[in-house]
């Protein structure tokens, strides 16, 4: 299943994935797919990444669970 979204680009960045899209001879669609997901996976793997998004996590959950007195 995919998920259709819609990004904006500056020029430039756009011009430079459309050359290197075409090098490739891929798509700029899946360009921007493999970039994410590497960065997906650079950033999962971030001890201070993750220590981060699990206190995001509990400071959410407190307040919810406050909301829902």
């Amino acid at each position: 299943m995919t998920k259709q979204t819609t990004v904006r680009l500056p020029e430039e960045l756009a011009n430079d994935a459309e050359a290197i899209a075409r090098v490739q001879g891929t798509s700029v669609n899946s360009l921007i797919v493999d970039a994410l997901k590497s960065e997906l996976e650079r950033v999962r793997s971030d001890e201070g990444f993750t220590r981060r998004a699990k206190e995001l996590l509990e400071r959410d959950k407190e307040l919810l669970e406050r909301l829902a007195r």
